[in-house]
Parts: C-alpha cells; sequence; structure tokens
C-alpha cells in the first residue's frame, strides 16, 4: 500500500504542531491499543471466537502505528505496509461480519484523537483542532483499504467456491452416481442431503438462459440447488422438500421450456436424472411455451434416441399413405389417428373431438388399416404406429 501521508490525499498535511504531537504518542501505542479494544470489546464479542485475543491486538498495534506515522510525517516500514488490506483479507476469510469490522475500525479516530488531545494540553487544543480533518482522513483511508480487500477477498472467495461446486457436480455426472465417496464429497461440496428426493430440469440451446431467472427464484427460497452449464445444455438439479414439491417446482418452471426429469432419490440417482431431463428436453417441439415431463414423453425420447431407426419405422408403418393417396386424405387419416392414440382410444371420444359421426371415424381408421396393415384400434398396433407417428413429426420438424 502507499504510504498514507502521499499525494493520494488531495489535503495539506496536518501543522507542526499536530505533527509533533504525533510523534509523542508513538511512544504509548500499547495503551492506546488497551483503550481501543475496551470500546470494540461489545463489538467484537460477535466475532471473538474467529480471531484469537494476540492476532486481534498484533493488527491493533500496527493499524495504529500506521495511522501516527501518517499523521507525524514519518515513513512507514515495510512491515506495516498494507495492513489495512491484510486485516481485510484476514477477516473476509475468518468469517468476521463487514460492519462489526468497519464499525471497530472507526474506532480509531476517537482513540487517536482523544491521545492527541491529551499531549496538545489546554494550551494547544484550539491549534490542533486545524488538523482533525486530516486525521479523519487518514482513519477513512485505513478503513477504506480494510473494506475493498474484504470486499475483494469474499467475491474471489464466491468464484472459488462456485468453481468447486461446478467441478464437483461435473465428478458427480462423470461418475453415474456409482462411485460413493464422489457422492458424499459432491454432496458437501453443493450442500446437498445424500438421501432426499431430487428433480432435475434441463434447457437446450437458445433456451439455456430461462432457467436462471427460476434458479434466482429458487434461491430466494432457500432451496439447495445447482444451476450449470453441461456441453450446450442448462441443467437445474432442485432438491425436494415439503415446502418446494415437484409440483411446485413445476409451476415456478410455468413458461420456461424444458425437460423435466421424475423424481429420484439419493443423489446418486441425480446423473439419471440428468440424463432423464436432457432426453425430454431434445424432443421439445419448436413453440413449447412451458415444462414438458418425461413421462408426458416416453414414445418421443425412445424415437428421437432410435435415430434412424425412428425414420425407418416410420417409413415403414406409414408408407402406404403416400402410395397413390392424395394428400388431403392421407392428412386426415393421420390426425384421425392421432386423436385417437391421444385419447381414451374411444371412436366415441375421437368422434366428439373431432366433431365427427362415430361411422366416420370408423370408416378412417379402416382406412388406416387397410393402407398401412396396422389397425390402431389392436393394442399391439397401437403401439408401434404411435412410434411412427412421433417418428415422422420428430423427423419433420
Amino acid at each position: 500500500m502507499e504510504d498514507m501521508h502521499t499525494s493520494h490525499f488531495a489535503l495539506p498535511p496536518p501543522d507542526r504542531h499536530a505533527v509533533a504531537l504525533a510523534r509523542e504518542c508513538l511512544e504509548e501505542i500499547d495503551d492506546l491499543v488497551d483503550e481501543w479494544a475496551g470500546y470494540v470489546r461489545p463489538v467484537r464479542a460477535s466475532y471473538s471466537d474467529l480471531v484469537s485475543h494476540e492476532e486481534f491486538r498484533d493488527s491493533a498495534w500496527q493499524a495504529f502505528e500506521l495511522l501516527l506515522r501518517t499523521v507525524a510525517q514519518l515513513p512507514v516500514p515495510e512491515r506495516i505496509t498494507g495492513v489495512s488490506e491484510r486485516v481485510g483479507e484476514q477477516r473476509a476469510r475468518q468469517g468476521v461480519p463487514l460492519d462489526a469490522l468497519l464499525q471497530a475500525a472507526r474506532v480509531d479516530f476517537r482513540v487517536v484523537w482523544a491521545a492527541l488531545v491529551r499531549h496538545a494540553g489546554d494550551a494547544g487544543r484550539a491549534q490542533l483542532v486545524n488538523s482533525a480533518y486530516y486525521v479523519w482522513e487518514a482513519v477513512e483511508r485505513h478503513v477504506t483499504g480494510i473494506m475493498t480487500a474484504y470486499q475483494r477477498t469474499v467475491l474471489e472467495m464466491g468464484r472459488r467456491t462456485e468453481d468447486e461446486r461446478r467441478l464437483w457436480f461435473s465428478r458427480l455426472l462423470d461418475s453415474g452416481g456409482r462411485n460413493s465417496t464422489v457422492v458424499q464429497d459432491a454432496a458437501r461440496a453443493l450442500g446437498f442431503h445424500m438421501s432426499e428426493q431430487f428433480v432435475c430440469a434441463v434447457a437446450s440451446g437458445e433456451r439455456e438462459g430461462i432457467l436462471r431467472g427460476v434458479a434466482g427464484a429458487l434461491r430466494s427460497l432457500d432451496a439447495p440447488l445447482q444451476h450449470q452449464a453441461i456441453a450446450s445444455d442448462m441443467v437445474l438439479v432442485v432438491q425436494l422438500s415439503p415446502r418446494l414439491t415437484r409440483d411446485a417446482l413445476l409451476a415456478q418452471l410455468h413458461g420456461a421450456p424444458c425437460g423435466v426429469s421424475p423424481v429420484v432419490t439419493g443423489l446418486a440417482e441425480v446423473p439419471r436424472a440428468v440424463a432423464l431431463a436432457t432426453a425430454t428436453a431434445r424432443v421439445l417441439p419448436p413453440d413449447a411455451a412451458g415444462p414438458r415431463r418425461l413421462e408426458d414423453s416416453w414414445i418421443d425420447v425412445l424415437v428421437h434416441r432410435a435415430e434412424d431407426l425412428g425414420r425407418y419405422l416410420a417409413a415403414d408403418i406409414l408408407g402406404g399413405l403416400h402410395s397413390g393417396v392424395p394428400c388431403v386424405e392421407a392428412d386426415r387419416l393421420l390426425e384421425t389417428v392421432q386423436v385417437h392414440l391421444s385419447g381414451g382410444g374411444s371412436v366415441a371420444d375421437t368422434a366428439a373431438t373431432l366433431y365427427c359421426h362415430r361411422n366416420t371415424i370408423q370408416q378412417r381408421l379402416n382406412r388406416f388399416a387397410e393402407l398401412t396393415g396396422r389397425d390402431p384400434r389392436r393394442p399391439e398396433d397401437a403401439a408401434l404406429v404411435a412410434l411412427a407417428l412421433s417418428a415422422n413429426r420428430l423427423h419433420q420438424t
């Protein structure tokens, strides 16, 4: 730290009388530290178990020497240069509250000024007043150094902590939850309980930013979570509680297009939840306006994971619709079968949804079966047709 009596102060130096008095006070720093410790005892009580008595007095002794040398216009020895920054950094790492630290540091002015007044005596007090602002600025410079170093250290610690969280979350995913030591260490680093229930949400590509706001809202509820980019996806893992159920999380995700995993029990199952949520995110339609649960997406997920097999399945099952059949008729048949399979499988319900007569629906289903060789009213055929329809839709988007 640059000497406190240099050009950083755009102030005239103290008068010669104050300089002489400060040099006298240098001989009684031990007494000044005792006086200061008495004043700040109530403040220090909040962090007395964090900083030893010896360290507390040693840093105070250096601070008073720095302040008095500044007022006395004396060189600052290297051993106390930067004491303000060192105190700020050390107290931040020790967990001392910043407001308590600054409150104690500002008492320095009261002690130094009282010492100068005592040495001035009745005859010199009036002359000393002209140097009060200089003394105050010296103390404020010390306080500012403490505060700046404290805040910088807290920021650096926060970054390091976040880096450690990302590292352990990545290790957890890489281990697949199979390494119990990694799971235990990840639980400690992430603030998760190993045996609780978890849910994962994943947003892919350009949608990844939507989960940031949700993560911020959940943090305000003190929900344990990890929000982290994995490849091109943004992953949000949340530990559930009676207050934050999966339904409550889905409500928080309202309007956020993302894939949502089922509830899994135990931190070791989180890698599986991430994989399932990621697979669900991959099959979100372009116009998705909110979260989509895996249980509502299994067919699309299976088809997507099948890659080319899904395209072959669609061509095999639905190819007959494109053999000499007008496009209008083919589209009508596809719509009818899609509505029939997405409902309860009842012809009456399908007719009601499409505003058609039951006989019309029966005729369309018969025509579909004639062209494709698969009757969606038969359970074994219905499963294949549903997969083919999903593959056809996914490969067209």
